[in-house]
């Protein structure tokens, strides 16, 4: 196994790397403040070019090859943030790049990473099948492997967010870092450590995917299943990086799907800001268990802002479904002119929003001469809702709302 990255190989990378990423903005939020009881510090890392902190350590490890290395090419494997990066950056240098994708990677990923220049094969079902093929190829062509966490100098780049953050804002207590495969905690840990030995490290992955969290606490917990923050959904995390965060980290807690969701729909909503679900881990920590954070200088690294518009949209909405100002409701009602008008009239008095109305008189288990409406609304607020359901009742319908959990 290669040696940790030191506070010199960082600071050696921030030199390196300097000009050709972006130093992306540390702010605070009031907002985010308010709602969680601690101070919020936001590292803005979805700002940079490919939209995440991966272009890094990429670059760094990239202007580390040697000329020879640098005529054979990189190839990597992800479906991801990490493919981008080096799409990007070795194409920038005249590096030719080769990146292997799962078959199932969406094609605006496929399509974003090619038009970096980099060629792209597309293998497997899953990430293990592509980085497998990429090691592959890698031996057969002589491409360099660029791993996507599991490498001093990625380490060392991914760091380097560190030292701008806590330069950024000296007196944070703590920072709240997404972990998938660990990269980007261990070159945060290492580098933050240096600087401010007792500032608190703590990880955070999804639910679904505990695999760092098992690896450096020794527990066994159901692994899989559909996240929102792929980013960061790695089944085995490297051994270096769990060797380091074994030294550094103070906890790895997990996230709920549902405040991962909310914490995404925050960021558009409150800060305006686009953010996957991976680079909302670290909000969605804080509003899962504010007390922990209470009172306390927290910063935390909206790592990418890569995620798709159609479930941005999806997640928004069931963001405003949660919150009660969206809501699809079945109201049952006799078949017979006028029962339509009847129900309408109770959310215009209510000042309720009907977004759109359907008839159910088949799949039923209603009265041949009844009808179940569902009709999708919105209002400003949830009392709003709750009120023309109140009323629709006092006017003699049976309602249910259908619901998310």
């Amino acid at each position: 196994m290669m040696q940790p990255p030191t506070i010199d190989d960082i600071r050696a990378a921030a030199k390196r790397i300097e000009g050709s990423v972006v130093r992306t903005p540390m702010l605070k939020s009031a907002t985010l403040s308010e709602v969680t009881g601690a101070e919020v510090w936001l590292k803005f890392e979805n700002l940079q070019f490919t939209s995440a902190y991966k272009e890094r350590g990429a670059l760094n490890k990239l202007l580390q090859l040697s000329e020879e290395e640098r005529a054979r090419g990189v190839i990597a494997a992800s479906a991801g943030n990490h493919s981008q990066a080096v799409a990007y950056h070795a194409t920038r240098l005249g590096i030719p790049a080769t990146i292997v994708m799962p078959e199932s990677t969406p094609t605006v990923k496929v399509t974003k990473t090619e038009g970096y220049g980099a060629t792209v094969v597309l293998h497997g079902d899953m990430f293990d099948d592509a980085y497998a093929k990429a090691r592959e190829l890698s031996l057969e062509r002589g491409l360099v492997f660029v791993h996507p966490f599991d490498d001093g100098q990625i380490i060392a780049g991914a760091g380097t967010v560190a030292l701008e953050m806590l330069d950024q804002a000296p007196d944070l207590d703590m920072l709240v870092v997404p972990i998938g495969g660990g990269g980007l905690m261990s070159g945060v840990s290492i580098a933050a450590r240096a600087i401010k030995p007792d500032i608190e490290l703590i990880g955070v992955e999804a639910l679904l995917y505990p695999s760092m969290k098992c690896a450096l606490q020794g527990c066994q917990l159901p692994l899989g299943g559909d996240t929102l923050a792929e980013g960061i959904a790695v089944k085995q995390p490297g051994e270096l990086t769990s060797a380091i965060l074994k030294d550094h980290v103070d906890d790895v807690v997990l996230v709920e799907e549902r405040d991962i969701e909310r914490a995404v729909a925050m960021l558009a909503g409150l800060e305006k800001t686009v953010v996957e679900g991976a680079g909302a881990a670290g909000l969605a920590a804080m509003l899962s268990d504010p007390e922990r954070y209470k009172g306390k200088k927290v910063g935390t690294l909206l790592c990418g802002g890569n995620i798709d518009t159609h479930l941005l949209a999806n997640v928004l909405v069931r963001d405003l479904v949660r919150q009660g100002r969206i809501a699809r409701l079945r109201v049952a009602a006799q078949d017979q002119p006028g029962a339509l008008a009847k129900i309408t009239a109770q959310f215009h008095d209510a000042g309720v929003n009907i977004i759109e109305i359907r008839h159910s008189r088949i799949f039923t288990a209603l009265p041949a001469k009844d009808t179940v409406i569902e009709v999708e609304c919105e209002a400003r607020d949830a009392a709003a809702i709750d009120k023309v359901e109140q009323m629709l009742q006092a006017a003699g319908f049976n309602v249910e709302r259908a619901s998310l959990d």
